[in-house]
């Protein structure tokens, strides 16, 4: 059985390319920065690997990650081989991502990007009240809700 599940956060945009064929279909390469359970020398470490995304799930990733999301893919490990245009033979190996989502809100991830320490003591009670306030009105999502979320 070859399945991975992967949760990080794009180290960069990624770069989404068309393929030229009937049906142009949409390849997404990004690379997740994904965090390694144990620490060396007390510091994080964390391993970047690199995917690719087909299709719908590489047109998501195009529309709605940027560099800094945290995601969490699942796919599988595929590994190939090229010959450079030195004559030098590459190996490479990538998770091909079948399924894409978000492991935080927009609202955190936002708030994740501010690194100024007085407004992470006001990200600390806002995030009180926001958890508050969503789970107030959480049964009360309807489609057209989650459609202004993505605009």
């Amino acid at each position: 059985m070859n399945k991975t599940v992967l949760m990080g956060r794009l180290t960069r945009d990624p770069e989404v390319r068309y393929s030229q064929n009937e049906k142009s279909t949409a390849v997404a390469r990004f690379t997740l920065a994904v965090d390694r359970r144990f620490k060396r020398d007390n510091e994080p470490t964390a391993d970047f690997i690199g995917c690719v995304a087909f299709g719908k799930t590489g047109e998501f990733i195009e529309k709605y990650c940027h560099q800094g999301t945290k995601l969490c893919v699942e796919g599988r490990i595929q590994t190939g081989s090229y010959t450079n245009k030195d004559g030098n033979k590459v190996y490479t190996t990538d998770v091909v991502v079948e399924s894409a989502e978000f492991a935080e809100s927009k609202a955190a991830s936002s708030k994740s990007e501010t690194s100024d320490s007085d407004s992470k003591e006001e990200t600390t009670s806002d995030s009180k009240n926001e958890t508050e306030s969503e789970s107030e009105s959480f049964m009360d999502v309807t489609d057209s809700d989650i459609g202004e979320l993505f605009a």
